[in-house]
Order: structure tokens, then sequence, then C-alpha cells
């Protein structure tokens, strides 16, 4: 599967990403130009995690975005549909509690965690409406979603040069790492279709989050967005 699409089939999705699991930490390095790493800082600082909290990390891959979580003290749960993905970050990680789940179907009960994030996974779900909801369900009440997506640059002559690089030069920069460069075609793909800033904060909203709210990073490429469960 190269083409993207609004319709995706999940266990297409997965078994792309159970294919490029061994390098994907390192191709998400070289393709954002060394961002990926201020990115998941970013992420750990609006997540807030410390001793005590339970925090979901769905769509962690690897677990590599699990770890700042980890390290301040919370219980943090990696969930990734990607059995590739998971089975490679158990190698890596072994003492964390990796678990297999389909953001549209958590294997979680009802208000469980006082965070649950998600990045860079999210337009890969089929149902963005319906994993929204799930990660409303599976929150405390009182308790936050952080969400970590690419987005749409914000300044127009940036957004044309941005493009033109997803769609033309990614996959070339991807094959110097990795074999098959199809995947990172449908990643191109799939964050040219992807909503905007304001768009997502209001299916945030359909879903029944509150205080609603986005920072932009680098110039808009990437954007975290937040909401509250009351």
């Amino acid at each position: 599967m190269t083409r993207a699409s609004l319709d995706k089939q999940p266990h297409e999705v997965a078994s792309m990403f159970d294919g490029i699991a061994a390098k994907y930490d390192l191709t998400n390095d070289v393709i954002s130009l060394g961002q990926a790493r201020l990115w998941r800082k970013e992420v750990a600082k609006a997540v807030g995690a410390r001793p005590g909290h339970v925090v979901l990390d769905l769509a962690a891959g690897t677990a590599t975005s699990s770890l700042p979580f980890a390290a301040t003290g919370a219980y943090v749960v990696p969930c990734d549909f990607s059995l590739g993905m998971l089975m490679e970050g158990k190698k890596r990680h072994a003492w964390l509690p990796l678990t297999a789940g389909d953001a549209t179907k958590l294997p979680f009960q009802d208000d469980v965690f006082d965070t649950v994030t998600i990045s860079f996974g999210l337009r890969n779900v089929q149902d963005t409406d319906a994993a929204l909801r799930e990660l409303y369900r599976v929150t405390k009440p009182g308790g936050q979603v952080v969400i970590c997506e690419f987005s749409q640059p914000t300044w127009a002559p940036f957004r044309t040069v941005y493009m033109e690089y997803l769609m033309r030069a990614l996959p070339p920069v991807a094959r110097t790492v990795v074999s098959d460069p199809d995947p990172y075609v449908y990643l191109a793909e799939s964050i040219r279709e992807w909503p905007d800033q304001p768009a997502l904060a209001a299916l945030l909203q359909k879903a029944g989050w509150s205080e609603v709210a986005w920072r932009n990073l680098s110039g808009g490429i990437v954007a975290l967005h937040r909401g509250i469960k009351d």
C-alpha cells in the first residue's frame, strides 16, 4: 500500500509499519532533519508526567516515545497496533508493558489514565472520530489528551516548500536508511491530506474534549493539541 487514503485499512497500515520497525526511529531522525527529538521533548513537557500518574502512549511504536514519561516515575503503557513495532520495542525495552491495541477499540476500562497521548499516529487510524472518543473514554475525569501530529505550516511560502519536500525529497531521503521507501510515500501523502490545526481542534471538541488548544512547533510542521476531560 503506497497511496494514502482517508479510508485506511488497519491491517494494511499495521503491516506497513511491521516492515520498517527495525529502522523506524533512525529513519524518523533522518527525514525530520533531527527535529523528531525536539518534538518528543515538547510532548514530554506538555504531558507533564510525574510519579503516580498513569499514562497511555498510543501509537508508541518501539516505545521510544514512552521513555521520557517512564523516566519521571509515571506508569506508562506503550500501545500500538503493529506487532512488528511492539516486538522491536520489547527487544529494546523489555521492562515496559507494551500492549497491542487498536485506537478505535482500546483494550482498557473506562477512566483509567491521567493522560492519553499519541504522537504521529492519529492520521494513520481508520476512524479519527472513533479514536478520539476512545481516548476520551479511557481518560479519568480531569485528565488530558496530548496529540502531536504533523500539521500545516502557517507561513504560505514555507508551506509550499514543505509540501514539495514531502512529496519529492522524503522518499529518496528515506531510501538512504531503508530499502523500501514506499511506506514513506504513504506517510507523505497522509500528512498532505491531514486536517489543519483548527480542523483537528474541532474534531476534539466534537468527541467531548474541553479547553481544546494547540501550539505550533517548527513553524506549524507539527502541532501539539491538548484537551481536558470534564
